[in-house]
């Protein structure tokens, strides 16, 4: 794809069922003037967002991903998105990405202070090049998330779980990975326990074993990580959800970080004690991933 743009969304209830929806999105260059200022989105972080890899084209795992943004939108008491009128919307924007690796970002916000509506739009973008990182792997650090596990079901104004567009405590922890001469983060629960990457969801390897933290403590579902699941079980692994210490991270035999458009990459050393790295898992992982996927 040439350039960036955007289709601005007039959002219909979610029950309202029709052919076409085409009629409610409308097409912006990503750089002109879109937005009001008083969008929220904008100043107060209050809404919620997915990303979507795309691959030639064919953009991966609407369906998981059109559940979560509406997951999230319920745990923020957002309208529930119309998953068909979104669903139109990725497609329209998936066919102008063209050859190689895109991503669409799905954006739902409480819309301008004190207006009827939400604001609702979905942007297409050339995808960042992650062909090193995915070949080189990543050095991690681990960070403590400030929540136990039980925070998120004692306290769920805080919104755990939920993919929101306040995103400043993520960015600002791979920051800190910076300073501490790492590429990225692994929080932790103040209890011990692992959670997940700023971006990302962690699978860990015990022999034959896959093991993820258990979706819940405040833990994003992530999409990439249950289509790596599908694929180890076809292959005849045994997968899990675990609470998993964080004394365990270093036992691994294998550790990757996966999301959605850095795909599968492999965790080379926690807090500076290497791990060992399989590559030829690692890059049949990619080459699964970088296929067409529903």
């Amino acid at each position: 794809m040439d350039r960036r743009f955007a289709l601005i969304i007039d959002p219909v209830d979610a029950s309202e069922s029709r052919g076409d929806f085409r009629d409610t999105f409308t097409r912006v260059d990503a750089a002109a003037p879109a937005l009001s200022v008083g969008e929220l989105s904008t100043q107060r972080g209050d809404g919620v967002f997915e990303s979507i890899g795309v691959i030639d084209g064919h953009a991966q795992e609407v369906v998981p991903h059109l559940e979560r943004l509406a997951h999230s939108a319920r745990l923020c008491d957002l309208p529930v998105p119309n998953a068909e009128q979104w669903r139109q919307a990725i497609e329209v924007a998936a066919a102008d990405c063209g050859e190689g690796e895109a991503v669409i970002k799905l954006i739902l916000s409480r819309g301008v202070e004190h207006g009827p509506t939400p604001t609702a739009w979905v942007t297409a973008a050339p995808a960042a090049d992650f062909r090193a990182v995915r070949r080189d792997g990543v050095r991690v650090v681990t960070l403590d998330r400030g929540y136990d596990l039980g925070a998120a079901e004692r306290a769920p104004w805080l919104l755990l779980g939920a993919k929101t567009l306040s995103y400043a405590v993520n960015m600002a922890a791979l920051r800190e990975a910076k300073r501490r001469d790492a590429d990225d983060a692994i929080f932790l629960s103040s209890d011990g326990f692992v959670l997940e990457a700023p971006t990302a969801s962690l699978v860990l390897r015990f022999g034959d074993r896959f093991v993820t933290p258990a979706p819940n403590g405040g833990i994003l579902h992530g999409t990439t990580q249950l289509s790596v699941y599908e694929h180890l079980a076809a292959q005849g692994f045994e997968t899990g959800y675990e609470r998993i210490p964080a004394s365990d991270l270093t036992r691994a035999d294998a550790a990757w970080l996966v999301s959605s458009v850095r795909l599968a990459t492999a965790i080379t050393a926690v807090d500076g004690t290497p791990l060992p790295v399989d590559r030829a898992l690692t890059d049949a992982l990619n080459t699964y991933l970088l296929s067409p996927r529903t």
